[in-house]
């Protein structure tokens, strides 16, 4: 993997931060865009910008296939058996929320349980909330150690013939401790449990087959993947999307209106009201193109690789708390520093031109396992480096009450 030729595609890693070298560690937040996406989001507005399926005339029917072209590349990326498995949404967040509000008018009535786990993104857990309150239904919760890892045990014995849904991150967006999906999912099958799949921060690392996962439903957001924000994926097996309704409702998603009733359009369309962020759909595609150019196993490999390195560099400093210690971790190293609040380092990180994420990084249930309200989260790239991570450790060595073991 050509590092240097990687970072020269990314024109933002070229700046200075107050006059620093720009270091940008929060890629769990959101990750940046290489030339080849902001070029593709120019080139789509500059020569092509129309409606999707609404015209005939040629700048539309360009315009819709760019974007059916994407679907069919986010089918074959995840290995969907379809492409209108495949439903673009705003993000991860809209992708839940349309599972949560479909099937719980459909499937949920009182006294059912939905089970999310302990560790979730407000995204994957406060929509459920809102179905139980809704439908007098109880939230079951997954409970993890005090590693990161989720106690499967607890897991198979809150599954029962009141659960009607499953809904879990791939990868914690916190610990990021990678959780045994496929085993979650086989217990739920054999309870006749569908089984939703939060990979907003297993995306980007490549790892995301449904046809083996065998999930019912699986989100992720194109921000967290390289490319612009406010475009997301839903993807459904058929049988699921077919029961539920839409969220939303307006034009592009109507087969026939009266004033009185309207028909939808199948699947994915029924889903897809109103009018797409085409430029960010088209993106999404020339971002997923930029990956499988480079290799994902490649960034895997490097990315594991920088993740170690960190945590050996973080280990080697007396005053480092780290936030749990996962089996399998992805993407994402959070700790403390006892006395020192965690806004204050990202804030002293930030004056060096280092960019990391400190707060509750919206999972508060998480924090509060640890009897706290807030870390600090480091989250390299494959367009980072270790020089870049010897630079945070100098930094942070600058800390009161830290110091080298």
């Amino acid at each position: 993997m050509n590092l240097d030729k990687i970072r020269s595609d990314f024109p933002i890693l070229k700046r200075t931060i107050y006059g620093k070298p720009f270091i940008y560690l929060d890629n769990a937040a959101t990750t940046q865009l290489p030339f080849t996406v902001i070029q593709a989001v120019y080139e789509f507005y500059q020569n092509y910008n129309a409606n999707v399926h609404r015209s005939l005339h040629f700048l539309n029917r360009k315009t819709t296939a760019l974007l059916e072209e994407t679907r069919e590349k986010i089918q074959k990326f995840i290995n969907a058996l379809y492409p209108f498995e495949i439903i673009f949404t705003k993000g991860a967040t809209e992708s839940i929320n349309i599972v949560a509000h479909g099937f719980g008018e459909v499937f949920i009535k009182p006294g059912d349980e939905i089970v999310v786990s302990e560790m979730e993104h407000h995204s994957n857990l406060i929509p459920w909330q809102e179905v139980c309150k809704r439908k007098k239904a109880y939230l079951k919760i997954i409970p993890f150690d005090d590693n990161g890892d989720l106690v499967l045990d607890v897991y198979e014995n809150i599954l029962s013939e009141k659960t009607k849904i499953v809904a879990i991150t791939h990868v914690s967006n916190v610990l990021g401790t990678l959780n045994p999906t496929k085993k979650i999912i086989e217990l739920a099958h054999k309870k006749n449990i569908p089984v939703l799949i939060d990979a907003a921060q297993s995306i980007r690392h490549g790892i995301v087959d449904v046809d083996d996962l065998d999930c019912d439903f699986l989100c992720f957001s194109g921000h967290k993947m390289m490319s612009p924000s406010g475009v997301g994926v839903l993807y459904g097996k058929k049988k699921w999307l077919d029961k539920i309704p839409p969220l939303s409702y307006g034009g592009g998603m109507i087969e026939t209106v009266t004033v009185y009733d309207a028909k939808f359009k199948k699947l994915p369309y029924k889903f897809e009201g109103g009018t797409y962020n085409t430029g960010g759909i088209i993106g999404l595609g020339a971002a997923l193109k930029y990956f499988e150019d480079i290799g994902f196993e490649k960034i895997r490999q490097y990315e594991r690789a920088l993740i170690y390195y960190l945590e050996e560099k973080l280990s080697s400093i007396m005053g480092i708390k780290f936030i749990g210690s996962p089996r399998e971790r992805m993407g994402v190293v959070s700790f403390i520093v006892e006395n020192i609040p965690s806004d204050d380092i990202a804030i002293i990180l930030d004056e060096m031109g280092i960019a990391v994420r400190s707060g509750h990084h919206c999972a508060l249930p998480l924090l509060k396992h640890y009897n706290l309200n807030s870390c600090v989260r480091i989250s390299p790239a494959f367009y980072n480096t270790k020089k870049e991570i010897d630079t945070l450790i100098e930094v942070l060595l600058r800390l009161p009450n830290i110091a080298k073991k």
